[in-house]
């Protein structure tokens, strides 16, 4: 029974390589087609795990932490000998949809295969005709870094059994051609679920909760259905407006791993946009009256012409009055001058903070990484703009900062353990 076992694990995991293909020439592929894979793969952020910071673009050496260790974006330029360009579109095809590279290796899933095997052959087409017309760059990313034995790669076959689902996505044929393409849109190529819906032991998404939450490289990814901790529901409106400039009014600016999202959508034309937001806003669940009570306390906050002026909710337990104290320090030393103000559309002022979903979140990581980073648009971007207190505020400074946060601007409970939070959110030092 063991060998017969293992003789059916190791024909689950063997995949033949493809043979190469001769590198593409210029002018192979229509522009028309080049023009809508470049639209398709700003929709996937393709530029987000395979160019690194300061590389040449989609070159590779991205570097992905993960629970099993560290993976690095592969270099899909067409370059032969380190990138893709011996690959037929088959083997492209067969990457996407299966997991497995053109040399039959399996793939590992941080590469979301689980997400694109739903793509058109359309689509996976003009996607091939795009990264194949880039420049090519010969650049050999670095060995992956995985805990013991996730280095062997046949073990992705039983993952891929148990959790790889491949084949269109059915239409829903209640909805709209337009919710319908922003489904496809969401969940096949820009794989939203994949940082906002939580994950099992083995890495895997959560059957049945998309969009429950989840993490995405140290920040939470906070849930987009009726579990939604923002203070005031999205409307597709304004849904649309933060996809395409991480702004939308009575909400905050993009930060963390979404701003590099924001930016690849900007690129996306405006029909696919709006069909995403019309996805996405219906995934919020419907107004509730808790929802309605929670949205109208957060603006009575907000309209309140400065934050320490708020009178907080009671808590069942008795603040420390001292840490009170020099949160309230710190805010009207380093915060209150923009927060009060509010912000307009041109103005310098920043979002009122009842209405900061960082605050309402069951953790408090979000909001310390934007204490401790700031939020700065991608280089060379316009955008929004905080500075980072890193270095500037202490430990005990953020920590109180954060805890008269928490109760100034919420009716929540206070985050439990703030001050090792804090702690572990610290950047190492180099």
């Amino acid at each position: 029974m063991l060998v017969l076992a293992a003789v059916a694990f190791f024909a689950l995991a063997w995949h033949p390589s493809i043979d190469p293909a001769l590198p593409p020439v210029p002018g192979a592929f229509d522009a028309s087609v080049v023009r809508r894979g470049e639209q398709l793969a700003a929709i996937g952020n393709c530029a987000g795990c395979h160019t690194a910071p300061h590389g040449r673009p989609f070159a590779g050496g991205t570097a992905l932490a993960t629970p099993f260790g560290t993976i690095y974006g592969a270099n899909i330029t067409p370059e032969p000998h380190t990138g893709l360009g011996r690959w037929s579109e088959a083997a492209f095809r067969r990457a996407l949809r299966e997991g497995v590279s053109r040399d039959g290796h399996l793939l590992y899933p941080a590469f979301p295969y689980d997400h694109f095997t739903h793509l058109a052959d359309a689509d996976i087409a003009a996607l091939y005709a795009f990264v194949m017309t880039r420049d090519a760059v010969a650049f050999d990313p670095p060995a992956n870094r995985l805990a013991f034995p996730l280095g062997f790669r046949p073990l992705i076959a039983g993952w891929n059994l148990l959790f790889l689902d491949p084949g269109p996505l059915p239409a829903q044929a209640a909805q709209s051609a337009e919710w319908n393409h922003g489904a496809y849109l969401a969940a096949a190529l820009a794989h939203c679920s994949a940082c906002h819906a939580p994950r099992n032991a083995l890495g895997a998404e959560k059957r049945g909760l998309p969009f429950a939450g989840g993490v995405a490289d140290g920040w939470q990814a906070t849930a987009l259905d009726a579990h939604s901790p923002s203070p005031v529901p999205w409307n597709t409106a304004a849904l649309a407006s933060y996809l395409r400039t991480g702004l939308a009014a009575d909400h905050a600016i993009a930060a963390g791993p979404m701003q590099d999202v924001v930016h690849s959508l900007s690129q996306v034309p405006e029909a696919d946009l709006h069909a995403i937001a019309v996805y996405m806003q219906s995934q919020g669940g419907p107004s509730t009256p808790e929802r309605q009570a929670r949205e109208s306390a957060a603006r009575q906050k907000a309209a309140q012409p400065a934050l320490a002026a708020l009178v907080p909710a009671a808590r069942a337990a008795a603040p420390d009055a001292a840490l009170m104290a020099l949160g309230a320090r710190v805010y009207a030393d380093s915060c209150a001058s923009c927060h009060d103000a509010g912000r307009q559309l041109s103005s310098s002022g920043a979002l009122r903070l009842p209405l900061a979903v960082a605050l309402h979140l069951p953790d408090p990581r979000n909001l310390i990484h934007i204490v401790r980073q700031g939020i700065q648009p991608p280089l060379g971007q316009p955008g929004r703009w905080m500075p980072p207190f890193e270095g500037t505020l202490s430990d005990e400074q953020i920590t109180a900062l954060v805890a008269w946060l928490r109760r100034q601007a919420t009716d929540e409970a206070p985050w439990p353990d703030l001050a090792r939070t804090v702690q572990d959110t610290r950047t190492p030092s180099p």
